[in-house]
């Protein structure tokens, strides 16, 4: 009886091998289909590169081994040490009449093939790479003929005891379908509207993640980002309430607030969200706990010099490492992108409170419908509370005065708690109250309170027991001698 391999190839891209769950089932045949730019050669590139890669062979049906070379080092990767097997096209191959006659059916096929095998027999490699395979189409009689081909080739590399990775570039006039039938594999590179994406459609033999996983392509090659797909474990940790040092936003919250919640802020712009939020964090870091702040909609030195100015000591947590800042312009990042920073903050330098401000930059880089905000945040929010991570996020409500908008994304299922913060005109003059609309973990005191931030930092007064209609924005006095 056939077992499942329990060792694995590396595709030389460390997130696609975690999509992978581990990466590829030696001696197969993968296919790689995708467009023209979505990175195909590049990703076949690491696949020959990659550390466990032994003896490798390029078979280039579109390349010259010059040009392979020269654009492969373009990206970090260094083909030296692969063998290249050139079929590509060049001058000397067109006819007197000008016509491109090499690839005319039938008439190289023979050739190529002898080549191909040759190239196999006098390398023994362990991985062959061929780009683009659907060329050869060009060199057999009909779609029939080209499938028996292919179905021979990859029998015979297989049986070279070799892994075999092929390319695709499908149109509507010659599509690939009927290729994933040979393979034991199917790899998809595309473009959506998030940008480039992978996707495992097919792994013969090994499990995989489903869905589109984002990629990105720089100086240091392809990179692919992971979904973030929550399981149900994580670490443990201590549930009890842990202060934000300052006593009456404490008493508000009923304790204060408990790692691995989603604490939402709510308010309009301007209102002092960030300032809030960024109070629990520096608190959190003066008791031994790293903490990161996202800015969405701010550069490092304004969120800096704002809080010093209040007397949080951000500089010297930043000297200290207790407190992490990072600036994130939304139309650069992808969710996948942006989970994967957050997971590596967390798991590898022990980072306990996640701030995100705010969620309406955190929106553009999803580049999506509302419906794509609250399941990406559902994910992310979702392995922070398995980590016994505190999250903040601040959310930029639309109304200045009037209606009262707890949140502006329909995000409040994902939140343990609610503070908002609201403006407030009273005899010509705009003040803020501050208050909490939901808590689970506990009880919460269900007053509002005066907001103001001083040069000492944040002030929350009494209860506003004598005001009425402080949600309208437009209070009252309750007491007519007032």
């Amino acid at each position: 009886m056939s077992t499942t391999p329990t060792t694995r190839l590396s595709t030389g891209v460390e997130g696609l091998d975690d999509v992978l769950e581990g990466g590829l089932v030696p001696n197969r045949a993968y296919l790689l289909r995708g467009g023209p730019g979505m990175g195909k050669t590049i990703l076949g590139e690491h696949f020959l590169t990659a550390d466990d890669a032994g003896s490798s062979l390029f078979v280039s049906l579109e390349e010259s081994t010059e040009n392979l070379r020269a654009n492969a080092a373009s990206v970090g990767i260094d083909l030296t040490d692969v063998h290249v097997f050139d079929f590509s096209p060049d001058a000397d191959r067109f006819g007197d009449g000008g016509a491109y006659d090499v690839f005319a059916p039938g008439e190289r096929g023979p050739s190529l093939s002898e080549g191909i095998r040759d190239a196999v027999e006098a390398h023994d490699p362990d991985r062959v790479f061929v780009d683009p395979l659907s060329r050869l189409r060009q060199f057999t009689a009909d779609d029939s003929a080209f499938y028996e081909e292919v179905g021979a080739f990859t029998s015979y590399v297989r049986d070279a005891d070799a892994t075999l990775l092929f390319s695709t570039q499908p149109t509507t006039a010659s599509p690939d379908e009927d290729l994933e039938f040979v393979a034991d594999g199917s790899i998809e590179l595309s473009s959506e509207r998030k940008g480039r994406t992978v996707r495992v459609r097919k792994h013969r033999g090994g499990s995989f993640q489903s869905g589109a996983h984002t990629v990105t392509i720089d100086d240091d090659g392809m990179h692919v980002y992971q979904k973030l797909v929550p399981d149900d474990g994580g670490r443990e940790f201590d549930a009890r309430m842990e202060s934000t040092n300052v006593d009456a936003l404490d008493d508000l919250l009923g304790g204060g607030i408990a790692p691995g919640t989603v604490t939402v802020i709510s308010g309009a712009t301007g209102v002092g969200k960030t300032t809030t939020a960024t109070q629990v964090a520096v608190a959190a870091a003066a008791r031994d706990g790293r903490s990161v702040a996202y800015l969405f909609e701010e550069d490092e030195h304004t969120f800096g010099h704002r809080a010093e100015a209040i007397g949080m000591p951000v500089s010297a947590m930043l000297d200290d490492d207790a407190l992490a800042v990072e600036p994130v312009e939304a139309l650069a990042v992808s969710p996948d992108e942006f989970a994967a920073g957050v997971c590596e903050e967390v798991e590898e330098r022990g980072a306990r409170v996640v701030l995100i401000d705010g969620i309406a930059g955190y929106r553009t880089a999803i580049r999506g419908a509302d419906d794509d905000l609250v399941r990406e945040l559902h994910a992310l929010c979702r392995y922070l509370r398995g980590m016994g991570v505190t999250v903040l996020l601040t959310d930029d409500v639309h109304t200045v005065t009037g209606d009262f908008e707890p949140t502006s994304e329909r995000i409040s299922y994902l939140a343990d708690n609610i503070v908002f913060l609201r403006y407030l005109e009273h005899r010509g003059e705009l003040r803020k109250a501050i208050g909490v609309l939901k808590k689970r973990s506990s009880d919460f005191e269900r007053t509002l309170r005066e907001f103001a931030i001083t040069p000492s930092g944040i002030v929350i007064g009494d209860p506003l027991r004598d005001l009425r209609g402080i949600l309208s924005g437009m209070p009252e006095w309750s007491s007519e001698d007032e």
